[in-house]
């Protein structure tokens, strides 16, 4: 690994707190967070063409994802009352613990994982049908194999500082780049 490399990823901030699973429990919310990833910095204004929104509406959202650490306005590109928003990067998004968390908080989390598997398995349809046209832009892979717990956290740390090596913006990217979706999840097969 690189120094730069070493850097980003030491500089990567673990994010686990309720208020952060509250604001990404809205599917306005996670739509906005997804279109910063993949087309980099907007505004309220091409935010709400882009989504088929109002701006009233983006900006109440904006100013919630925004309170919640997940996004920043860019001060330099931003005049007057039009502002510039981007995904803040290098967070680490992390769940509590559900002992760490009240009845309503296990709900949104709850909610959340519902609209987020409503997500994976609409990837999954895509996945099967577009990788024959793909050329090459899509890959997968499933496996079976034996864990310890320890070794089931270790490889879950090892998969997220894999994504952290590869991770950038759109306005780091280089012109042949894609926006790309990852997905991980390991459980007991028995």
């Amino acid at each position: 690994m690189t120094e730069e490399r070493r850097a980003e990823a030491a500089a990567r901030r673990t994010v686990d707190s309720p208020e952060v699973l509250k604001a990404l429990s809205h599917p306005l919310r996670l739509r906005i967070l997804r279109h910063l990833s993949a087309a980099g910095p907007a505004t309220s204004t091409t935010l709400a063409t882009a989504l088929g929104e109002n701006t009233g509406t983006l900006s109440y959202h904006l100013r919630m994802l925004e309170r919640s650490g997940l996004i920043e306005d860019i001060p330099e590109r931003s005049t007057g009352r039009e502002r510039w928003w981007r995904g803040v990067r290098g967070l680490d998004i992390r769940r509590p613990p559900q002992d760490d968390l009240t009845e309503a908080e296990r709900a949104m989390s709850a909610e959340l994982d519902r609209m987020r598997m409503e997500e994976d398995v609409d990837l999954a349809r895509k996945f099967t049908a577009g990788q024959a046209e793909s050329e090459g832009w899509m890959r997968g892979s499933r496996s079976l194999v034996h864990l310890t717990k320890s070794e089931l956290d270790a490889f879950h740390d090892d998969y997220l500082a894999l994504l952290a090596r590869y991770a950038r913006g759109p306005e780091d990217a280089p012109a042949d780049a894609r926006p790309v979706l990852l997905r991980w999840f390991g459980l007991p097969a028995d």
